[in-house]
C-alpha cells in the first residue's frame, strides 16, 4: 500500500510580520486505475489505502455487483509501480460494466458519478426498497454523530486535507469510518467494506460525511439500500429530489444541536 500522508516544505507568514519555513504534513493524491478482467474501466484520483473496498463499492454504486460473491478475485498489476493498478476478476455470469455508462475517462477527487450517460438511468437504478426501512431517529442522537465521526479522523488530524464517511446503526454506534481526499472515495469504501462483509442491503443503519450532500453521494447510499444520510453541509437540489424520489432521509448541516432535514422527516422522532 502507497503512503497516505507526506511532508513538504512551506513557508509560513502571517500578516504580524512574522514567517518560517517547515515541514507540512499533507495527505496523498493518487491514481488508481481500475481494470475488470484486464480491460480499463476508469482512472479515479484517490488517497492510497483500503483500494479493494473502494473498488467494490464503486462497482456496486455502478450496479455491476451486488455482494460479495459476484468478485471471485482483486489484485495489483504486477506490471505497473506505486499499486496504482487493480484488476477485478467478476463472477461467472456477472455482466462485466458497460464503458458507455460508467466513467471510462480519468476522473478528479471531487468527481463521482460523473461518467455516468444518464442522470435518470441513476434514479432507475434501485436495488433495494429504501422507502420501507422503517428507521426511526431522534435528533439528539443525529447531533452526536458529527463529533463521533470528527474524533475517528485520524489522518485528518495530521493533514487537514480528507473527507470522511462514516457508517453508523440505528443506537449510533460508529462501525466503519473511511478518509479520502475524494468524499465520493470515502463513501464507496465504507460501502464496498460493507458488501465484502455480506452486509448489504445496510438497512437500519446511517451514513455521515464530513462535507456537503450531492447528488452522486446520495445515489451511492440508495444502490447501498442506505436510508438516511446525513451531512455537516448543505445537499444540492438533485441530491434532496432524488432522496425524496427513493424514500431517503436527508439531514444538512448537522452542526452542534440543529439541522435541516430536507426529506423522510418521518424517520426523526421529535
Amino acid at each position: 500500500m502507497g503512503r497516505i500522508t507526506v511532508r513538504r516544505p512551506v513557508l509560513r507568514l502571517s500578516t504580524s510580520g512574522s514567517r518560517g519555513r517547515r515541514p507540512d504534513t499533507l495527505a496523498v493524491e493518487e491514481p488508481l486505475e481500475i481494470r475488470v478482467a484486464g480491460a480499463p474501466l476508469t482512472i479515479t484520483m484517490r488517497t492510497p489505502g483500503d483500494d479493494f473496498d473502494l473498488v467494490t463499492g464503486f462497482l456496486a454504486a455502478e450496479g455491476v455487483i451486488a455482494g460479495p460473491d459476484d468478485v471471485t478475485g482483486m489484485r495489483y498489476c504486477a506490471d505497473t509501480v506505486e499499486q496504482n493498478t487493480l484488476d477485478v476478476v467478476l463472477a461467472p455470469g456477472v455482466r462485466p460494466p458497460d464503458t458507455l455508462l460508467t466513467r471510462a475517462f480519468t476522473t478528479t477527487s471531487a468527481c463521482g458519478v460523473c461518467g455516468k450517460a444518464s442522470v435518470a438511468a441513476l434514479r432507475d437504478d434501485r436495488p433495494y426498497d429504501v422507502a420501507a426501512d422503517p428507521l426511526t431517529l431522534s435528533p439528539e442522537l443525529l447531533a452526536a454523530l458529527p463529533e463521533r465521526l470528527r474524533a475517528a479522523q485520524r489522518v485528518f488530524d495530521r493533514t487537514g486535507g480528507l473527507h470522511a464517511a462514516g457508517l453508523f446503526d440505528a443506537a449510533g454506534e460508529l462501525l466503519v469510518l473511511r478518509e479520502d481526499v475524494g468524499r465520493h472515495n470515502a463513501v464507496d469504501k465504507v460501502v464496498g467494506r460493507a458488501l465484502r462483509e455480506g452486509r448489504l442491503p445496510l438497512a437500519g443503519h446511517v451514513l455521515m460525511v464530513s462535507g456537503r450532500a450531492s447528488f452522486e453521494l446520495t445515489q451511492k447510499a440508495m444502490q447501498a439500500g442506505i436510508p438516511v444520510l446525513a451531512a455537516v453541509s448543505a445537499p444540492s437540489s438533485l441530491a434532496v429530489d432524488l432522496a425524496a424520489d427513493a424514500g431517503m432521509t436527508l439531514v444538512g448541516f448537522l452542526r452542534g444541536e440543529t439541522m435541516n432535514v430536507y426529506t423522510g422527516a418521518h424517520r426523526i422522532t421529535i
